[in-house]
Formats: C-alpha cells, sequence, structure tokens
C-alpha cells in the first residue's frame, strides 16, 4: 500500500505558512494540524524558529476572532430565545381566547340552541384546546423560570459582560410577557366565573327538577298503597262476611243437630223401656234403628254443607283444583296444592283450600298413603264416581 503524503517543510514552501492560519475556520483546521505535525517531526530549527514562533503568534491571534465569535453566537441565541418566546406568549394568547370562545359557547344562552352532535363536538374541540393552552403555558412558564434562574446565577457573579445583556429590550419583552399573562389570567377568570354560574343555575334547575320528581314518586306511592290496602280490605271483608254465612250455618246446623239428638235420646230412652219388657231382640233392633238414624242424619248434614257455592271466587277455585287434580290422578297433598294456588292469588291460604275440599266430598276425597313416617294425606279430584251416587 502507497505511503501517507506527509506535509512539506516550511523551508520549501515559497509562501508564508502563517498565512493559512489567517485563513477562514474551514481551512483552520487543515493549518494547525499541519503546523502540528512540523512541530512534533521536530522541523523547528534555528534557521526556521522565526517562521514557526509567527504562525504560533497567529494561532493565538484566531483565540481572539474564536471569542469575539463565541459572544455573536451567544447574542444570536439570546435573540432567537426572545423572538421565540414572545411567538410563545402570542399563541399562547390566542389560545386564550380560542377558548373563551368555547366557554362562552357552552353557556346555557347559546348552549341550549346547539345540538346534541354540536354540543359534543364543541366539548371535544374545548378540552383540546385546554390541553394545548396548558401545555404552552407551562412552557412559557418554563423559559420564564430559566431566564430567572440565569439572572440570579448573573447577580451572584463578578462578570460585567453578563451584566449587561439584560438590556432595555429584554425588559421591554418581559413587561409584554406579563401584560399577556395577566391579560391571559383575566379571561381565565371570567371563563370559570361563568361556569360557576352556569353550574350554580344547572344544580338549581336540577334540584328544583328532582324535588318535584319526589313529590310526584311518593305521590304515586301512596297512591299505589291506598288501593293494594283497599283491595285487601274489600278481600278481607268478603272473607269475613264468609265467615260469618259458615258460622251462621254452623250454628244452626249445631241446633238442628241437638234437637235431633235430643229426639234420638228420647226415642232411645223409649225403645230401652220397651225393650225390658219386650225382651233382648227387640232392643237389637232399635239399636240398629238408632244408628241408621244416626248416619242419616250425618248425611243430611253433609248434604247441607255440600250444597250451593258462596261466591264466584269458590266456583273458580273449585275448577282450577278440579284442572290440577284430574292431571295428578295418584293425588296431592295439600302443601303441594297450595303452593300451586299461591302463583296465582298469593292471598290465599292452606287451610281455606281444605275447608272446601271437605265442604265437597263427592268432588273430592282424601286419602292415606304410605305408612309409619311416610304416611302422608292426599286428595284426588273424584266427581266422576260422586256423580253416580247423587
Amino acid at each position: 500500500a502507497p505511503s501517507p503524503v506527509e506535509p512539506e517543510t516550511p523551508v520549501c514552501s515559497n509562501k508564508d505558512p502563517g498565512s493559512e492560519l489567517l485563513a477562514p475556520n474551514l481551512k483552520f483546521s487543515e493549518a494547525i494540524t499541519v503546523l502540528l505535525t512540523w512541530i512534533e517531526r521536530g522541523e523547528v530549527n534555528r534557521r526556521s524558529a522565526n517562521q514557526f514562533y509567527s504562525m504560533v503568534q497567529s494561532a493565538n491571534s484566531h483565540v481572539r476572532r474564536l471569542m469575539n465569535e463565541k459572544a455573536t453566537h451567544e447574542q444570536e441565541m439570546e435573540q432567537a430565545k426572545e423572538s421565540f418566546k414572545n411567538a410563545l406568549t402570542g399563541i399562547l394568547t390566542q389560545f386564550e381566547q380560542i377558548v373563551a370562545v368555547f366557554n362562552a359557547s357552552t353557556r346555557q344562552k347559546a348552549w341550549d340552541h346547539f345540538s346534541k352532535a354540536q354540543r359534543k363536538n364543541i366539548d371535544i374541540w374545548r378540552k383540546h384546546s385546554e390541553e394545548l393552552r396548558n401545555a404552552h403555558s407551562e412552557q412559557l412558564m418554563g423559559i420564564r423560570r430559566e431566564e430567572e434562574m440565569e439572572m440570579s446565577d448573573d447577580d451572584s457573579s463578578d462578570n460585567p459582560s453578563k451584566k449587561l445583556r439584560v438590556d432595555e429590550s429584554a425588559l421591554t419583552a418581559q413587561a409584554y410577557a406579563l401584560k399577556e399573562e395577566n391579560d391571559s389570567l383575566r379571561w381565565q377568570l371570567d371563563a370559570y366565573r361563568n361556569e360557576v354560574e352556569l353550574l350554580k343555575q344547572e344544580k338549581g334547575q336540577l334540584f328544583r327538577t328532582e324535588e318535584s320528581l319526589t313529590k310526584d314518586q311518593q305521590l304515586k306511592f301512596l297512591q299505589q298503597t291506598m288501593q293494594g290496602m283497599q283491595q285487601q280490605l274489600l278481600s278481607i271483608q268478603e272473607e269475613l262476611n264468609n265467615k260469618k254465612s259458615e258460622l251462621q250455618q254452623a250454628k244452626e246446623e249445631q241446633t238442628h243437630t241437638e234437637a235431633r239428638l235430643k229426639v234420638l235420646q228420647e226415642q232411645l230412652k223409649s225403645a230401652k223401656e220397651l225393650a225390658e219388657i219386650n225382651g233382648q231382640d227387640e232392643s237389637q233392633e232399635i239399636n240398629m234403628l238408632t244408628v241408621a238414624l244416626v248416619n242419616q242424619e250425618r248425611e243430611k248434614n253433609s248434604e247441607k254443607r255440600s250444597q250451593g257455592l258462596k261466591s264466584e271466587k269458590e266456583a273458580l277455585l273449585i275448577g282450577i283444583i278440579s284442572t290440577f287434580l284430574h292431571v295428578h290422578p295418584f293425588g296431592a297433598n295439600i302443601e303441594y296444592l297450595w303452593s300451586y294456588m299461591q302463583q296465582l292469588d298469593s292471598r290465599i291460604s292452606a287451610n281455606e283450600i281444605e275447608t272446601l275440599l271437605m265442604r265437597l266430598p263427592r268432588m273430592f276425597k282424601q286419602e292415606f298413603t304410605g305408612v309409619g313416617a311416610t304416611l302422608e294425606k292426599r286428595w284426588k279430584f273424584c266427581a266422576f264416581e260422586g256423580i253416580k251416587t247423587t
């Protein structure tokens, strides 16, 4: 591979090596690299010492040039920061105005005229604008905090050149930024006041609506409760009348039974006296006759209990119970039957069903199934058999 080309020595050069160091920054790096190579390689001797001194002096002069360039760039950077801060302040002001427009649109006098979809879009736009405004405000506050920290550092420093950077234009820009921030805060305060007033109005309207709705609900609930109590009272009154009728009928039957029993006792007494006179055979015949009369009396009482229906409700119950037991040929206990009837009428009791079944022995009969602990009473539908005996 070919060897790298080394820089020429200054003794062979026709031009002043120091002129390379005075070139622009683009050529300065190349020139300083050549100078460094010459010095490290040992090209400095008594004959070329003055030339090398001139080049080193030129390098030292370039230091001042670099410092001037750095100061210029720092000034440009400060101006760019100030321009950016002013632009950001203007943008933030416009954001505040836009948010104020959205807040004004949400007031009731304007809000009620927008459609549901329009309200939704306005609310979305408002939230997005508030987020952007807050982000820009935070960024601007961050810049101002950095400036305050820099100014604090500048105050503690003894370098007078840094203190001169805070000139009249910076103070003017800061005053303008403070004015814009004050306007922005005033816009926000007005928007918050409007929102608070709107919330108060909506809360008052909602409270009146809820209060009216609560009163209507209470009134409706009381009316329903009163209707339920009236229906329950009518049902109890009807049941009480039925019980009174049953009690009156039972009293009449008891009176009639007692009278018949008294007659039978007198007849039995007479028969006994006659038996003592006529002998034992006639006594047996009288006893058989007495048993027959008692059984006949029981059948008459049973027929009286089973005659007629007291209300249309009993007719409906008989029809439903008959249908239920007809599809249960092996019968059903009173608890099973009562649980079925409860689904149709929750006010009916098991005692009421059993009393109705006992009043109709030719339609319903009770049988016992099982033995011991499994003994169970079941009711069966027997109207097809009972009609043959009537």
